[in-house]
């Protein structure tokens, strides 16, 4: 029996809502069966009572970075040091995942032997305990799905591998952007198979608001996330879901068809990811984005003034 061991470094668990979505999201992992592992690692707020009372894996002492936030490199590494899981998964703690999942890590697993399964989610409005037991999925994922929006591919909520592969990860801050991004980065950096599921996997984000920022904003305009494309190397290792190179849909598992788009993206990314030449990929990534580029300097004045004003 495959084994697969789901982990998240979740929110504090003060705010109400938070508290209910997240429980939900757990409990739906738990859900998948025998073969499945569930992992809560850090020590924010809620974590450790209510890993005992959702009777799910708990694992405090996590490191953090120079603001106090959990560091992926660290979420990894811990997970990996307690499970002897074939497959490790890296959950965004809102999600919802279902037993489609499972079945497309054995389309995947049959047929390639490295492999990153990603996929965009679907946002939909949770606000209530949801009654999570044998089958709940079978009504309510087709329900959610009539009003659910579907998100774009800019970044990815779940992350699902062979045990062995990101060993080495730089100390991105989890929760703020960037990070993410890299993880396809790497993936076909080390040329594994980046399998776009969208068409098979049907995870369902439930939304939130940002309060549980100090400032309220979004996570990639935290300074957080600036710090994680510095770790990250650059824009140029920034990549999205269109840039996976498998998908897996009704018809299997196959390799991305080159459209004109397409043909042009993997020519921007082949020094990165082909010839492992960072300076050729940032030249490559500066002529086909340069206005991204000048708002990028921009922002790290901005951000500089700030700072010294602060």
């Amino acid at each position: 029996m495959t084994s697969v061991a789901f982990f998240t470094a979740p929110k504090p668990f003060t705010n109400a809502h938070i508290r209910i979505i997240q429980r939900n999201a757990i409990q739906s992992w738990k859900s998948l069966g025998r073969q499945v592992e569930v992992w809560l690692v850090g020590d924010e707020p809620g974590v450790e009572q209510n890993a005992r009372e959702l009777q799910v894996g708990y694992i405090p002492g996590v490191a953090r970075n120079s603001f106090g936030t959990p560091r992926i490199d660290s979420i990894f590494y811990l997970v990996r040091e307690q499970s002897q899981a074939e497959y490790l998964c890296y959950v965004n703690a809102d999600i919802l995942v279902f037993p489609d999942m499972l079945r497309a890590l054995e389309e995947v697993r049959a047929r390639v032997d490295r492999f990153l399964i990603i996929g965009r989610r679907w946002d939909a409005a949770v606000t209530e305990t949801l009654d999570i037991k044998e089958g709940w999925h079978q009504q309510f994922q087709a329900a959610a799905l009539v009003t659910a929006k579907l998100h774009r591919a800019a970044g990815s909520d779940y992350f699902l591998f062979p045990r062995n592969e990101f060993i080495d990860i730089p100390g991105f801050a989890v929760g703020r952007a960037g990070w993410d991004n890299w993880m396809i980065y790497k993936a076909r950096y080390e040329h594994m198979a980046v399998v776009d599921a969208t068409g098979a996997i049907k995870v369902i984000h439930q939304n939130h608001d940002f309060s549980h920022f100090a400032d309220g904003k979004i996570h990639r305009l935290q300074p957080e996330s600036a710090e994680n494309m510095r770790l990250a190397g650059g824009r140029y290792t920034v990549f999205t879901i269109h840039d996976a190179n498998y998908q897996l849909d009704n018809d299997g598992l196959q390799r991305v068809r080159l459209n004109r788009w397409k043909l042009l993206r993997e020519f921007v990314i082949f020094p990165a990811v082909t010839l492992h030449c960072s300076w050729l990929a940032k030249v490559v990534y500066a002529i086909f984005n340069p206005k991204r580029l000048l708002k990028d300097r921009r922002q790290a004045k901005e951000a500089l003034r700030r700072s010294k004003e602060g």
